[in-house]
């Protein structure tokens, strides 16, 4: 396959092209391989499926790194084949989960802004190979990341051995929509000098040393992105809740009238509560996040949002599309950065981030599980959520107030598992309203979860159990019966419904 010189600009590197197959036998079995990738955005595609190839026929296991979640050809690929050992920091991949869940695969769940730093620090380990999917190679040696950035800069930096996809379905104008910013180690950390949604502080490409590239392949696989459902009923109540909660906000001063920059998680929910902003009165929006999803670009084509950062892009097909047809408009809008900046508390904490994700299940004092269904098995991760939540201006959990058609209240007596605190969750909305916990006791914080966000179907349920608690408990500072509280997520009602 040829490539032309402006996707591989350092000519003498043109001998390291080679085939997947040909790259994955520089993979050998212990390895710890760290890919690009965040989100199924900007992963590497050829160089996954020619290692499952191989894992397949032979004893070849291995620890891969992300940025995040990516690809059925990277995540799904190597689980089916049994070629992963340990996987971090996060997933959304079904036979990755299930291979977790069935203890196939040691899963590390980590706050996605403390991987680079732990890499960097030595606490994981030494990275062996990266695999990095790219628009192009500099002159001199510089890689040009797609349409993600998540950990590639750190990967690249630490790894013995660099493996590059050159993926022609990118258009070559993606360059220049990326910021890579590098924090030193302490001691000799500085403060990161961004203090603007719009403002660069890095260059535009990954520097990568030449020497260490050990095989080139070109590739026009596109991203395997994902379909976002249509808005559905709950969806828009939420966002109804969400948006007047912000009016309220304005009214009273503690915002301004364009707001403060949005955060927002992945996924339908979280896509429709964006959305729900283009019929708002907000104008002059800014959005300082991790993904970028088809609601943002809504949001710059309506001129309501003046400016996106985020470390990937990651639409549905037709936003994908609509991207790439559109690329030199959003190349001046859309700014990506590696995932230790674009999560990073310290940048969240100045800009007065609203951090707004979504949730499994809410308990009624305000703690929220994102990650465990029934405390034991892993859904995706905690991701983002903690780095934007704890640091955030204001920091909004989101969930249907009930899951499984009806049957299973998301409102609890006591979380399953605990991903954030009652000390970080400041507001929870679900379609039946929201409740703002700001300076608000654990007892009285109850009672605003139960009025305000509970299903009719299981409020009564929920109230008898914390009216309970204070009889037997007494008057104290957080009243729980514990038997009660973790038979709930097993209990039926009469009515067979379960609570």
């Amino acid at each position: 396959m040829n490539i032309s010189k402006e996707r591989l600009r350092l000519q003498s590197l043109k001998d390291k092209i080679m085939t997947a197959e040909e790259a994955a036998n520089l993979i050998k079995d212990g390895m710890i391989v760290a890919t690009s990738g965040f989100t199924p955005s900007g992963y590497p595609k050829e160089v996954p499926i020619a290692i499952s190839k191989r894992a397949e026929k032979e004893n070849l296991k291995i620890t891969l790194y992300t940025g995040a979640s990516v690809g059925d050809e990277l995540d799904g690929t190597l689980s089916r084949a049994n070629a992963l050992i340990k996987r971090i920091p996060y997933q959304t991949n079904e036979s990755i989960r299930n291979a977790i869940n069935s203890g196939k695969i040691e899963f590390v769940d980590l706050h996605l802004s403390h991987m680079p730093q732990m890499i960097r620090y030595g606490f994981l380990g030494k990275i062996d190979v990266a695999i990095i999917e790219a628009v192009a190679i500099r002159e001199d040696g510089g890689v040009v990341p797609a349409t993600s950035v998540g950990n590639s800069p750190v990967f690249v930096e630490m790894a013995e051995k660099v493996i590059i996809e050159l993926n022609e379905s990118h258009p070559l104008e993606l360059e220049g929509m990326h910021d890579i910013y590098t924090p030193k180690n302490p001691p000799n950390r500085k403060p990161i000098p961004l203090t603007k949604v719009d403002q660069r502080i890095g260059g535009n490409y990954i520097p990568c040393n030449p020497d260490k590239i050990a095989a080139i392949v070109l590739t026009n696989r596109k991203d395997s992105v994902r379909p976002l459902a249509p808005v559905d009923e709950t969806s828009k109540k939420i966002s109804e809740h969400l948006i007047e909660f912000l009016e309220n906000e304005v009214k009273k001063g503690r915002l301004p009238k364009n707001l403060l920059p949005l955060q927002s998680g992945v996924g339908n929910i979280a896509n429709a509560v964006l959305k729900g902003l283009l019929d708002s009165p907000f104008e002059g929006l800014e959005f300082y996040s991790e993904v970028i999803q088809d609601a943002v670009f809504d949001l710059l084509d309506s001129g309501k949002m003046v400016i996106a950062s985020g470390t990937s892009v990651t639409p549905s097909e037709e936003g994908l599309e609509r991207f790439y047809q559109n690329i030199d408009f959003y190349r001046e809008r859309i700014i990506l950065r590696p995932q230790e900046i674009s999560n990073n508390p310290e940048i969240i904490r100045r800009l007065g981030v609203i951090a707004m994700n979504t949730a499994i299940e809410v308990d009624i004092y305000g703690h929220v599980n994102s990650t465990h269904i029934m405390g034991t098995k892993m859904m995706n991760g905690i991701g983002g959520s903690g780095d934007f939540t704890r640091n955030a201006y204001i920091s909004i959990f989101a969930t249907p107030s009930t899951a499984k058609n009806g049957l299973i209240s998301c409102i609890v007596p006591m979380v399953s598992h605990v991903d954030h605190t009652e000390h970080d969750v400041m507001v929870v909305v679900t379609e039946q309203g929201l409740a703002d916990l700001r300076g608000l006791s654990p007892k009285e914080r109850a009672k605003e979860i139960i009025k305000k966000c509970a299903h009719p179907d299981f409020k009564d349920a929920l109230m008898e159990y914390f009216n309970k608690a204070i009889e037997k408990a007494g008057l104290t500072h957080t009243p729980h019966i514990l038997e009660e509280a973790f038979s709930w997520h097993t209990k039926f009602l009469k009515e067979g419904r379960m609570i």
